[in-house]
């Protein structure tokens, strides 16, 4: 199969690919479109084809790079050449760095010769190094939309006035502090996207875009704007939040066409009632005149700061603080004096990636991710954070604390722990005096203490029966030790060990900030496991266990250490610190034992429902959920979903795997492009965070048929054969038969180029958006589209009328894989919107608002062909131009 990933040279009309060297020699340029970003060597690519096929590649008109790409400067270099180009996006932004923010591209200028495009109308430079303007761009005549957002841009350039078609501008997130006054000459500018820089002040010239529509100068330092604003007859959408406005000119209101001006999260202590008026108004966020309750005496302007965006925003920070509250539910406060001058503080929520969020031993991811820029800016005061997170109800023993990140290391900050009866949440409070990343996790109780070198004492206060004696002359220098346990119950060691001759101690784990091993021994005291006593204690029985740091292996040090007994407890002495654990068994060598009893207990359990579709009982629901949540989960579901048939729940622990293998003649489709080595794989999440993983495997084969039957889940390893009936014969603690459950697994056939409706796989009914007339969209060619959106899939959802939660949802259930993203999203939006003549246009402006105007161009071109082969079928029937749609149906039947 074919995936995206792979380098592809030429497309045909329906967007297909075509690779290897007979596509670089023979292929043809189809509807002059070439589109490379998506390929981690597409710049290779793009060279290889300017080199073999010059004389196509030079008529191009729409060209897409990548520039993360390594060769981008070289190919840069080849683009002048392409005197017919029109679009053309150099645009970083499709990689992620270690952290999931986007890895800008490497282009710092353009060479001077790209302002020979005569045809060029669309270039996109965003998420690039550019710290200047190319003054190349000053050249091009026909430009009509320019986007440098996300670069390092300080200014613009004076005569940055005579790109006199321009109708769109964005430089949003950047660090522009001034404007030109030659900006008001571009009469043409409909929409000007100013957004997250530094301005402070506003050229008067400003007024005179009197074909501006839009104007966005959120998240800036501006402490004023001119009053020249009102002569913008045409604007429709003023967006002024987040910023460090006074007051705002009454004029204003008088400007005919407006329909949203958004004041939020600004210092406003008056507001004109002529704005006031305004239905469209939005002011959350300021003062206004009044003063908010104080924890500190003396602050007198602390205003709330509202934002409505969950994932990512900004807001200002002055000298007077403030307190911020997000919609997420995520609150700060800023003391007076934190920050001794206007601050832009900027935001976003990321999902927890395993490859940098490294969880310790037994814990237990709690929230998302928060990240706070500028990382490293330092506060004269701290700054306190309050983050709700998901209450570990299942868990023992265990407190909660906010973990942050210095970019190197993650370390634990002093927390403290609220329930919010209002919200029904629970929220973990600490202060800091700089920002990075921050999250809530539980972890297992944790007690500290400083060793002087005349000794101290330390306890656990989850048992304290666990004591640390340290002797007059331990240490040098005082150092800093802190001990955790985790208690063991008798029956956990019985149920895991399968033998009622297992006993264990809590677990205790000892640890130091020096790697200087103590000058004399320490004593330890460890209580007998349950049930054992000095007076029936057999000392042949009992082990000491020492376990490395990561916990990987036991070793039983029992003959290496001095043990004392008392009725209650067993004492010993040590010179380093690590995990130590009491055993009392019959077995003569239990370090296996002690690592697998160890294992077991670094996982919680969860529950294992399935559920089958009322609708459609071939489909299945297969979800992991915590004890706890079972019930209220049961309950949002009963309404689609009936069950759990026959199965019931299924006890399962964090972090195991499970294995699940068709019987009764059941096959999977070899060709499913998530089928990996006959197996398929279901990953799932826990309401912990911790994944799921569960193989379903083929062990028979039906020549590609689907058939009914049942699928047996088992614990344990991936058996070679499974026979009719084998879960009720399978013996043995590694091969645990946990449930069987009737399914239907219906063939999923790749179609692949014998159909373009296809891709990576999934097939998808068909549609034609859209009308005769006017021109259809094919479902051929929303799959092209599709492969050109990349990483600003969300954003165009949302402006193509998407719900935030149904963009939630399309991501999570496919996190793994950006196609599918893609395309649930726009077939998703193409299924609601099947029946609305109007949804081809509504299509193209929502990619002009998502500052794609390539793709809005592709699709005006798409239509443009659809309108003409209409044309030309009218003709060909010999109707009139005038004859109605539906006859002109009629006679092409």
């Amino acid at each position: 199969m074919q995936k995206m990933a792979e380098p592809l040279g030429l497309r045909d009309e329906c967007g297909e690919g075509t690779s290897g060297a007979p596509a670089l020699a023979g292929s043809c340029l189809a509807d002059n479109r070439l589109n490379l970003d998506v390929y981690p060597d597409g710049c290779r690519r793009f060279l290889q084809l300017f080199k073999e096929q010059q004389g196509e590649v030079v008529q191009v008109e729409f060209l897409r790079l990548s520039s993360n790409d390594c060769l981008i400067d070289t190919a840069v270099g080849s683009l002048p050449h392409l005197k017919h180009l029109k679009s053309l996006v150099l645009k970083g932004g499709h990689a992620r760095d270690e952290f999931g923010s986007y890895q800008h591209g490497s282009l710092t200028s353009l060479p001077p010769d790209l302002g020979d495009l005569r045809c060029l109308t669309h270039l996109d430079l965003s998420f690039n190094r550019l710290s200047v303007l190319p003054s190349c761009i000053l050249h091009l005549p026909s430009l009509r939309v320019l986007l440098v957002s996300h670069n390092s841009l300080v200014t613009l350039p004076e005569d940055f006035g005579c790109l006199s078609k321009l109708t769109f501008f964005s430089a949003m997130k950047n660090q522009l502090k001034d404007l030109p006054q030659s900006i008001g000459d571009l009469s043409m500018l409909q929409d000007l996207d100013l957004s997250e820089n530094a301005l402070e002040l506003l050229p008067e010239e400003v007024g005179n875009l009197h074909n501006c529509t839009e104007l966005d100068l959120s998240g800036n330092c501006l402490l004023s704007i001119p009053d020249s604003l009102a002569n913008l007859k045409s604007l429709r959408r003023l967006h002024l939040h987040s910023n460090l406005l006074v007051t705002v000119p009454a004029s204003l209101a008088s400007l005919p066409n407006l329909s949203r001006l958004d004041l939020q999260n600004n210092c406003l202590r008056a507001i004109p009632a002529e704005i006031q008026a305004l239905p469209f108004v939005h002011v959350r966020g300021n003062p206004l005149g009044e003063t908010e309750p104080c924890p500190q005496a003396g602050l007198k302007s602390l205003h709330n700061v509202i934002n409505s965006c969950i994932s990512s925003g900004s807001f200002t920070v002055t000298s007077e603080g403030c307190r911020v509250v997000l919609a997420c539910g995520i609150h700060f406060y800023f003391p007076p004096g934190a920050a001794a001058d206007p601050l832009r503080i900027c935001f976003r929520s990321l999902t927890p990636d395993p490859q940098w969020v490294k969880l310790r031993h037994h814990d237990v991811l709690l929230s998302r991710v928060l990240e706070l820029q500028p990382h490293g800016v330092q506060f004269q005061q701290e700054v306190q954070i309050w983050m709700p997170y998901i209450s570990p109800q299942t868990l023992h023993q265990h407190e909660v604390v906010v973990r942050t990140f210095s970019g190197q290391s993650w370390s634990d900050l002093k927390t403290r722990v609220k329930w919010k009866r209002k919200s029904k949440k629970c929220v973990a409070h600490c202060g800091v005096l700089h920002f990075s990343w921050f999250l809530v996790v539980s972890r297992l109780v944790q007690n500290e203490c400083k060793v002087p070198a005349e000794g101290t004492l330390l306890f656990s206060s989850v048992d304290p029966n666990i004591k640390v004696i340290f002797p007059p002359g331990v240490t040098k220098e005082p150092r800093s030790v802190k001990l955790q346990v985790l208690p063991v119950s008798a029956e956990e060691i019985q149920e895991i060990t399968a033998s009622a001759g297992c006993r264990a101690s809590p677990l205790l784990y000892l640890s130091q900030d020096s790697t200087v091993d103590f000058l004399k021994p320490v004593r330890i005291q460890l209580p007998l496991p349950p049930g054992i006593t000095g007076l029936n204690l057999d000392r042949s029985r009992l082990h000491i266990l020492h376990g490395d740091l990561e916990g990987q292996t036991w070793n039983d040090i029992t003959s290496e250490v001095v043990l004392e007994f008392t009725h209650l407890y067993a004492v010993f002495e040590v010179t380093h610190f690590s995990w130590y654990w009491l055993w009392y068994t019959t077995k003569t060598y239990i370090g296996g034992i002690a690592k697998k009893v160890y294992e077991r207990l670094r996982l919680y359990q969860v529950n294992f429902i399935a559920l089958q579709r009322k609708r459609d009982p071939e489909q299945v629901l297969l979800q992991c959920v915590p004890k706890h949540k079972v019930d209220p989960v049961l309950k949002k579901l009963q309404d689609r979903y009936r069950g759990p048939e026959p199965s019931d729940m299924v006890e399962m622990f964090e972090g195991e795997q499970f294995f699940a293998a068709f019987e009764r003649g059941i096959s999977i489709d070899m060709d499913r492009p998530d089928c990996v080595d006959g197996r398929l794989s279901f990953i799932f999440y826990s309401h912990l965070k911790n994944m799921k993983e569960i193989y379903v495997t083929s062990p028979v084969d039906r020549k590609g048929q689907a058939v009914k039957g049942q699928v047996s889940f088992y614990r344990g390893a991936v058996p070679d054969s499974i026979p009719e009936d084998a879960s009720r014969r399978r013996k043995g603690p590694d091969s645990l038969w946990l449930a069987t459950l009737p399914i239907k697994l219906p063939q999923l056939k790749p179609q692949r180029d014998e159909n373009p409706g296809s891709l990576n796989g999934f097939s998808f009914p068909p549609l034609n958006l859209g009308n005769a007339e006017t021109g259809y969209l094919t479902q051929a060619n929303l799959l092209s589209i599709a492969r050109r959106v990349g990483a600003d899939w969300q954003s165009i959802g949302l402006n193509l009328g998407l719900t935030y939660q149904q963009i939630e949802c399309i991501g999570y259930n496919n996190r793994q894989d950006l196609n599918k993203q893609i395309l649930d999203m726009l077939f998703l939006w193409a299924q609601q919107n099947s029946e609305d003549p109007d949804c081809v246009s509504k299509l193209i402006t929502a990619m002009k608002e998502s500052g794609r105007q390539d793709i809005a161009d592709e699709i005006d071109a798409i239509i443009e062909l659809g309108r003409q082969k209409y044309s030309e079928s009218i003709r060909r029937v010999g109707l009139e131009q005038e004859s109605s749609t539906e006859d002109s149906a009629i006679a092409m039947t």
